[in-house]
C-alpha cells in the first residue's frame, strides 16, 4: 500500500494539468474577485456634483454644510450645460444645482427650491445622498418655524419644545464581527476548486483500467481496501497542500485573518477528504474520462452556488437553503468562515468535520461496492 501511494504521489507531481485546476485556476479567481472588491471600496466615498449658480451667503453655507457630510465636488455656475451632458452619458451618477435668487427666497420665507439632477440606473448609490438633503431641508424647516414662534412672542425654550418629536429613536451601540469580502472570497474559492481533483482522480483510474495495471494488482496480497486507501491518501495529501497554498497566498496578498489554526487544519482535512472520498466513489460510477468532468463541473459550480461559495447563502431562497445542508460545499464554507471572522475553535467545528468526512465515507463505499464491477472491465 505504501508503495501505491509513493507511485501515485510521483504521477500526480509530474502531471501539469492538475496544477492548473488546483491552484493557478483559484489563484487567479481569488485575484479577480480581490481585484473588483478593492475598486468597490475604493469607489465607495459619497460625491454629489455641486452648481451654485446664486453664489450667495446663504447658497455657500449650505454648501458649506453639505460637504461637512459628503464630498462636494463644485463647478461654475457657467458648467451646468457641461455638466448636464456628463451626467446623460453616465460619467456621474447625480448633480445638484443651487438655482439663482436662493438667498433672497430664504429670506422672504418663500420656498428656495434646490434641484437634484439623477441617474434612475443608480438608485442605490443616489439613496443616501437624497436622504443627506432630506435631512438638510428638515433642518432649515425647523429652522424656520422656530423663528415663526419666536417672532409670535413665544420664548426660545419654548419654541425649542415645539420642535421636539414625540417619538424618540434610542441608538443602541453593538459589537459586532464585519465579514469582509475576502473573507468570504478566498475560502470560497478554495472550497469550489477542491472539488476540481475529481477530475484528475478518475483520469488516474481510468489510465490504470486501460494499461493493464489492474490485472497485476490482483495477483498481489493487496485487498481493495488497501488498493483504494493506497490511491486515496496521494489526493488527500494533495488537496491538503493545494488549501495551504491558496489561504497562505490569501494572507500575504489580501491579509487575510486565518483564525484559529488547529480548527483551520481540521476543516482542511476533513474538506480534503470529502472531496477526494466523492471523487473515489465517481471514479467507478461513471462510463467515462468526459462524463467525469462533465459531472465534476456540475458539482463544483452547482455546488459553489448552493453551498454559498460565491455569495451567503441567506440570500438564497428559504427552500434552496434546505437544499444547501446537504451539499459538502456549504459545511466547508460555513465552517471556514466562522473561524476566519467569527473566531471559531475546534469544539465549535466538530459538526461540520463530521459531515464531511462522512461524504468521503461514503465516496469509499460507493468505490468498494463498484470495484469488482471495474476490474471486470479492465484490459488484462
Amino acid at each position: 500500500m505504501f508503495a501505491l501511494i509513493s507511485k501515485e504521489l510521483r504521477l500526480i507531481r509530474k502531471d501539469r494539468r492538475s496544477f492548473i485546476f488546483l491552484l493557478f485556476m483559484p489563484i487567479a479567481f481569488i485575484l479577480i474577485f480581490g481585484s473588483i472588491n478593492n475598486q468597490e471600496a475604493n469607489t465607495s466615498a459619497i460625491t454629489l456634483q455641486v452648481v451654485d449658480q446664486d453664489n450667495s451667503e446663504a447658497s455657500r453655507a449650505f454648501v458649506s454644510r453639505l460637504s461637512g457630510i459628503i464630498t462636494v465636488d463644485a463647478s461654475p455656475a457657467g458648467e451646468l450645460n457641461q455638466q448636464l451632458d456628463r451626467l446623460k452619458q453616465g460619467q456621474m451618477t447625480s448633480m445638484l444645482v443651487i438655482p439663482a435668487q436662493f438667498e433672497q427666497k430664504l429670506k422672504n420665507g418663500a420656498a428656495a427650491d434646490i434641484t437634484l439632477y439623477k441617474d434612475p440606473a443608480s438608485q442605490t448609490a443616489i439613496a443616501p445622498i437624497q436622504a443627506i438633503l432630506q435631512g438638510m431641508s428638515d433642518q432649515y424647516r425647523e429652522q424656520k418655524i422656530k423663528t415663526s414662534l419666536t417672532s409670535l412672542g413665544a420664548s426660545a425654550q419654548a419654541a425649542q419644545q415645539a420642535l421636539v418629536s414625540p417619538i424618540a429613536i434610542k441608538p443602541v451601540n453593538m459589537s459586532s464581527e464585519q465579514l469582509s469580502a475576502i473573507d468570504q472570497i478566498v475560502p470560497g474559492m478554495t472550497v469550489m476548486f477542491v472539488f476540481f481533483i475529481m477530475i484528475t482522480m478518475t483520469r488516474r483510474f481510468f489510465e490504470e483500467k486501460k494499461t493493464g495495471l489492474f490485472t497485476r494488482i490482483r495477483s498481489t496480497r493487496i485487498t481493495p481496501v488497501q488498493y483504494l486507501i493506497g490511491m486515496w491518501v496521494p489526493f488527500i495529501l494533495t488537496v491538503m497542500a493545494q488549501c495551504s497554498v491558496l489561504f497562505a497566498f490569501g494572507h500575504f496578498m489580501y491579509d487575510l485573518h486565518l483564525g484559529n489554526y488547529p480548527a483551520l487544519i481540521v476543516i482542511v482535512i476533513a474538506l480534503s477528504i470529502a472531496g477526494t472520498g466523492i471523487g473515489l466513489g465517481l471514479s467507478f460510477v461513471v462510463p467515462g474520462e468526459g462524463a467525469a468532468m462533465v459531472i465534476t463541473q456540475l458539482i463544483s459550480m452547482g455546488g459553489a452556488i448552493l453551498g454559498g461559495l460565491w455569495f451567503p447563502t441567506y440570500l438564497l431562497p428559504e427552500f434552496v437553503q434546505h437544499i444547501s445542508r446537504f451539499m459538502p460545499q456549504y459545511w466547508a464554507q460555513h465552517s471556514l468562515i466562522n473561524i476566519i471572522a467569527h473566531h471559531a475553535h475546534i469544539s465549535d467545528v466538530l459538526l461540520p468535520a463530521g459531515v464531511l468526512l462522512l461524504f468521503g465515507l461514503v465516496g469509499l463505499g460507493v468505490a468498494l461496492l463498484r470495484l469488482p464491477s471495474f476490474l471486470r472491465t479492465a484490459v488484462n
